[in-house]
């Protein structure tokens, strides 16, 4: 071991260990390390004082300020349980009911719009306008219809689905499967797509030509009119809320090809309390607003 001295350029004495030529430096601890070690002891101090700390066998210190993290997950709890007490009413009540009710309206458009926003806008738009093969849901006509209780049914169980009671609807293939010939299938098309468009805007010819096809194929589902069938599932052909496109070669397309729309079941999803906030959700986007 070295003696200890002087060292002469950061004038500490040093410890007088030397290791190869390389001698250590006895330097003082910095006064922040006393400072931080003290307010720490400090806080310690008022903590222990303060908040409930030390165990005394079969319970502990209360501390002054009497925190309790027990009693306030309680009282959380029933502040959420006071919070949500709508939930039963709104499972109790029928639509009619609470539709009626401002305040019960009020949460549904709120809760209604965070569920459909997780679980349906990914599909059919944030607005629920939908996009090509996925319905507007805020259009005057409705799949399987549009009072609250249909919508819930079809939320329930979905459409094709694969449910032991969904929804089922196919548009038959037309022209693809030799239903029908191309040039009945470019008429009917026309006659379909005049049910919506200007009148005189469609070739007169063709529409008339159309007509007598579309009586003799179409109208049991849609019905003479072309006002669709919500038992069926078929939708009005005379508005313009189009599921595939209401232009001539999206209706051609969907009488050649056919159509077979999915809808999942939310039966095992949601709860029947969401389901049926869902609903009137939906059914109020459908009213026209002031």
């Amino acid at each position: 071991m070295a003696v200890e001295e002087r060292d002469p350029h950061s004038g500490f004495m040093t410890t007088g260990h030397e290791w190869s030529g390389i001698k250590e430096l006895n330097t003082p601890v910095p006064r922040a390390v006393y400072f931080f070690l003290i307010a720490t002891f400090v806080f310690s101090l008022g903590y222990w004082l303060l908040m409930p700390t030390w165990p005394t066998g079969a319970s502990f210190t209360k501390g002054l300020l009497g925190a309790d993290d027990r009693k306030s997950i309680a009282r959380s709890l029933e502040q959420a349980e006071q919070a949500r007490a709508w939930s039963k009413k709104i499972e109790s009540a029928d639509f009619a009911a609470i539709q009626a009710d401002p305040a019960l309206m009020t949460i549904v458009r709120q809760s209604g719009r965070t569920l459909f926003g997780d679980n349906c806008a990914v599909c059919h738009g944030i607005d629920a306008k939908g996009s090509k093969g996925f319905p507007d849901l805020t259009a005057a006509s409705t799949l399987w219809g549009g009072t609250p209780e249909a919508l819930m049914e079809t939320i329930r169980v979905g459409i094709n689905s694969g449910h032991g009671e969904s929804r089922s609807a196919q548009m038959l293939a037309f022209g693809r499967d030799g239903m029908i010939p191309r040039a009945d299938v470019e008429n009917v098309t026309a006659f379909v797509q005049s049910l919506s468009a200007a009148p005189g805007s469609i070739d007169k010819a063709r529409v008339e030509a159309g007509k007598a096809i579309y009586a003799a194929n179409c109208a049991a589902c849609h019905g003479d009119e072309g006002k669709g069938n919500a038992e069926l599932g078929a939708p009005d052909l005379t508005d313009k809320a189009w599921i595939y496109g209401g232009d001539t070669q999206s209706i051609f397309n969907s009488v050649w090809h056919g159509r077979q729309g999915q809808m999942p079941a939310w039966e095992n999803r949601l709860s029947p309390v969401d389901r049926k906030i869902l609903a009137l959700y939906l059914a109020d986007l459908r009213k026209p607003r002031p």
